[in-house]
């Protein structure tokens, strides 16, 4: 099969960040929910958005990005100013809020490091650089992913951008010096492997902190979207990969 050839020159793990290294992405839509809400009263929009509805709509886009998409969908124009206002208010309430929610995982920091030991590590992510921060340092993961090795579509970029736009996965390949096969993205969400693919990096898809009950059908969109492989969690990763190596 094609994706075990691309698991055979793998230097680099491109990692998504976000439902991904840590189970941010429910405890994040929380607060997000209420800041885009206000949003949306602010445009003068009657529709109201819960966690939930929103988490499934967005993931793997960032505030930005659906911040525009809702607006647009209801026919109304966000001046950049009044953007750019939101979304340092649904940044800072965001990182707060995921800075006190998160914790060590065993089940990720152990696998991940002895990934580290045979592979390069890079975070990718639509998310904003300090919220990135938050997040690794309450996961303890910090020091597997230095700054300098992670990738924010919303401050890493010229002009901010979103999965699924490959222009995140391009830049951080570009600073790593690796392309194609030399870097295996690993995401959990569709817009995300069609970013990586886009940008020509072979996909895993890791649903490791998706609910129970969208497992199947999340893994059934990774695929579709682009996944040569889907993942249970970063031990099943390590082990594919030792496999890999094995018979490489």
């Amino acid at each position: 099969m094609s994706a075990r050839q691309d698991l055979e020159s793998v230097e680099v793990l491109l990692c998504d960040a976000d439902g991904n290294l840590f189970p941010s992405e429910e405890p994040a839509f929380v607060a997000s929910a209420e800041v885009t809400n206000q949003l949306l009263a602010e445009l003068g929009i009657g529709r109201r958005y819960t966690a939930t509805e929103l988490r499934l709509a967005t993931t793997g886009k960032n505030f930005r990005t659906t911040a525009v998409d809702l607006a647009s969908a209801h026919g109304v124009e966000i001046e950049p100013a009044q953007l750019e206002r939101w979304v340092a208010e649904e940044k800072r309430r965001v990182t707060a809020y995921l800075r006190e929610a998160l914790e060590p995982d065993d089940d990720v920091i152990a696998p991940v490091h002895a990934l580290a030991a045979r592979y390069g590590l890079a975070a990718v992510s639509s998310s904003a650089a300090s919220r990135l921060d938050a997040c690794f340092a309450a996961t303890g993961i910090a020091e597997l992913f230095p700054v300098e090795r992670r990738f924010s579509a919303e401050d890493s970029l010229p002009v901010p951008k979103s999965k699924p736009d490959p222009a995140i996965y391009a830049f951080a390949g570009s600073a790593l010096g690796i392309s194609g096969r030399q870097g295996l993205a690993i995401e959990d969400a569709v817009p995300g492997v069609l970013s990586a693919v886009a940008a020509g990096f072979p996909v895993v898809g890791n649903i490791m902190f998706v609910p129970d009950s969208e497992r199947a059908a999340r893994a059934e969109a990774l695929l579709e979207a682009g996944a040569a492989e889907i993942v249970t969690g970063w031990w099943d990763l390590d082990n594919l990969l030792a496999l890999q190596s094995e018979f490489a």
